[in-house]
């Protein structure tokens, strides 16, 4: 089937989708209709790429005619000038159509949960978990992103773990690349001798399951409750508000103790609890694709360092695909597009050449 057979077919699936959509019915079934809401969202981009690329073909033809049969010369001009600009569109839209029509990651438009913890380098990586973490704060304002803080575990000079919970329009498809070791090479200041530390953090990006695909059961989850501690040991409050859960089959725990209802702690602990599980099971499937076919951009695995951030040259890299930026002082302020969207390029481009060979 050639590009325009596929494009072809995938309209007359929007037109479909459209017709449903007018049914009064559909939203009594919220199933169906978040199913095609979504799937019509999916391929809308396309669908209006095509359509435009299909009227500058239209007009590029007009054009073309409008040239053979005039004979005024200010008018052969003008049509001259019209099939150069329409000539020079054709490319990149056909590269845009091949790019929307590679086969899409069906996790993509999940929410996510986001857990930055301190590796190794003591107070350096704790103070790291933070700068990343107002790195990704400021980013995801620019995409329109919400990030709730679902945990945060402090010490004295920053932070040990931080738990997120992400959400808006393709929350995966930007944060997927995250996954993986962050190593920060950089002068403490508490260094005399301004001798160079690396520190290392990690990031975890976990795509937030829906009910209908994953329904932890709770016959298999262990429910512990017992007072909240703090800093240096001292209670928080006086009543067993912490909260740890225990799913037995795969020996996954999760503590809570920020909140002072134990309700709350049980809730965000659950919650947390179904993310790392459906994760995991996500990650299976995901390996056994991989290995069929490799993705060169990285599998995200948390013990795969992806990234070093070199303050005292101001340099980023991204080790996966050997991009280096000397923008590091705006990186860390947010300004992580350039970075993500090498990333997407990179993965574009490997796919675009799988579907080539």
């Amino acid at each position: 089937m050639s590009m325009f057979d596929k494009l072809d077919s995938v309209v007359r699936r929007f037109e479909e989708l459209t017709e449903k959509m007018a049914d009064p019915t559909l939203y009594e079934r919220q199933d169906e209709y978040k199913a095609t809401t979504e799937e019509r969202a999916n391929i809308e981009e396309l669908v209006q790429t095509y359509k435009e690329y299909k009227k500058i073909k239209g007009d590029l033809e007009g054009a073309k005619e409008l040239l053979e049969s005039e004979s005024d010369e200010e008018m052969r001009e003008m049509a001259k000038e019209e099939i150069s600009e329409y000539e020079g569109q054709i490319p990149g839209l056909e590269q845009k159509l091949k790019i929307l029509l590679l086969p899409k990651d069906p996790l993509d438009n999940k929410n996510c949960m986001v857990e930055i913890r301190a590796g190794a380098g003591g107070d350096e990586a704790s103070i790291f978990v933070g700068d990343v973490w107002r790195m990704y704060k400021n980013y995801w304002a620019t995409l329109g992103f919400k990030a709730d803080l679902v945990s945060v575990s402090e010490n004295d000079k920053g932070f040990k773990e931080v738990i997120l919970s992400v959400t808006g329009d393709k929350v995966f498809s930007k944060l997927k690349y995250e996954s993986g070791v962050h190593r920060v090479q950089r002068v403490p200041e508490t260094e005399s001798q301004g001798r160079v530390h690396t520190s290392t953090i990690t990031v975890a990006v976990m795509p937030e399951a829906d009910e209908v695909e994953f329904n932890l059961d709770m016959n298999d989850v262990r429910v512990d409750v017992y007072r909240s501690g703090g800093k240096g040991g001292q209670s928080v409050n006086t009543t067993d508000s912490a909260v740890r859960v225990t799913h037995l089959p795969t020996n996954t725990v999760v503590a809570i103790q920020d909140e002072k209802s134990q309700l709350k702690n049980k809730e965000k602990a659950l919650k947390i609890l179904k993310t790392r599980i459906y994760d995991k099971m996500v990650a299976e499937a995901h390996e056994k694709e991989a290995s069929e076919r490799r993705d060169l951009v990285g599998k995200g695995d948390r013990s795969e360092r992806i990234r070093t951030y070199n303050f005292p040259q101001g340099r980023l890299t991204d080790h996966r695909i050997n991009l280096t930026l000397y923008s590091l002082d705006k990186i860390i302020e947010g300004d992580l597009a350039p970075v993500v969207d090498a990333l997407v390029a990179h993965n574009q481009a490997i796919l675009l050449q799988g579907e080539e060979d």
